[in-house]
């Protein structure tokens, strides 16, 4: 019983954490880099967002994604081409936020107090590992355990992770191509290949 209310916490907070990540870091960067309406971006993802939710796959949003990004963002063909591709291989935050959440969350179930030098190693190895975590569903389990494994904790643990993995992984995903989407428009934007009236209209 004590272990399902720390994943019940270890879920809720995923979810915060990769919502927060969306709507806040994906805004900012929206703002920032490309003096965009981060509104406007969000309500025209949606449709992205719902079908990378219900695929878990980044690779078989691409189609759709490319679509918006060009059609209704007004991200050139030839940023979005390119960018939105590599994205969906390269560009696995909700996978990365995931992964180390995870990794700590084991870590205190299985009574291991971690130092703040694994903590960083931790930060350092989601992102590597993200990186080459295919995009398909559960991928990022499956890296998992190559950080598991580094700080020497039990493989099995993850059997944990898998009970709750579905929907944060449908999570992770609209997370995922929604952070594609907003880096085409900034490279578009720094290019002057964005259609700024259509990403308005």
């Amino acid at each position: 019983l004590n272990i399902f209310g720390d994943l019940i916490q270890y879920v809720l907070i995923l979810i915060f954490v990769l919502l927060f990540h969306l709507f806040f870091t994906y805004s900012l960067v929206l703002k920032l880099f490309a003096n965009l309406n981060p509104i406007i971006f969000f309500k025209k993802m949606r449709n992205v967002a719902l079908f990378a939710f219900t695929t878990s796959s980044s690779a078989a949003t691409i189609p759709v994604t490319l679509k918006t990004v060009t059609d209704e963002l007004g991200v050139k063909k030839d940023v979005s081409s390119f960018v939105i591709p590599v994205g969906a291989t390269i560009n696995m935050d909700g996978t990365a936020i995931m992964q180390g959440l995870a990794t700590m969350f084991i870590a205190s179930t299985v009574g291991v107090d971690l130092s703040m030098i694994e903590y960083i190693q931790i930060v350092l190895l989601a992102m590597v590992a993200s990186i080459g975590a295919a995009a398909v569903p559960s991928a990022g389990t499956i890296t998992l355990a190559l950080i598991l494994s580094s700080l020497g904790l039990p493989l099995d643990a993850i059997g944990l992770i898998l009970a709750v993995d579905r929907i944060l992984d449908m999570i992770r995903t609209s997370v995922n191509v929604s952070g594609d989407a907003a880096v085409a428009c900034v490279v578009a934007n720094s290019e002057k290949f964005l259609n700024k009236n259509l990403f308005n209209k």
